[in-house]
């Protein structure tokens, strides 16, 4: 018998309160609290609030520009759903394509 997967993340938006709204592929909107982990290696460069808010979706999970990354299980079972009265629309702003050209070129 095989497990079957989680959803993965095809949207993300960082929040002024260090979490992420974050859209899987089912549709649902959740919420991941990233305070636990600013203190920890990697991710002590989030909270600089242009650090944190430059995350981007990124093979279904997210990911930030200096490479700090959450695996998509920890992200779908660690958040929160919201509830249906406060979603809101998510926009991609660019494709993982767009946004992977862009890191190889910058390095």
């Amino acid at each position: 018998m095989t497990k079957k997967l989680n959803p993965r993340v095809v949207a993300v938006q960082p929040e002024s309160d260090y979490t992420l709204r974050l859209t899987f592929t089912t549709g649902e909107v959740r919420i991941f609290d990233m305070t636990p982990y600013l203190a920890i290696g990697i991710f002590q460069a989030l909270r600089d609030p242009r650090v944190f808010n430059s995350v981007r979706p990124f093979l279904g999970s997210v990911q930030w520009p200096n490479e700090a990354d959450l695996c998509p299980d920890t992200l779908y079972e660690r958040s929160k759903p919201v509830s249906s009265a406060s979603r809101r629309r998510l926009q991609v702003v660019e494709t993982p394509a767009t946004y992977t050209a862009k890191r190889k070129k910058n390095r």
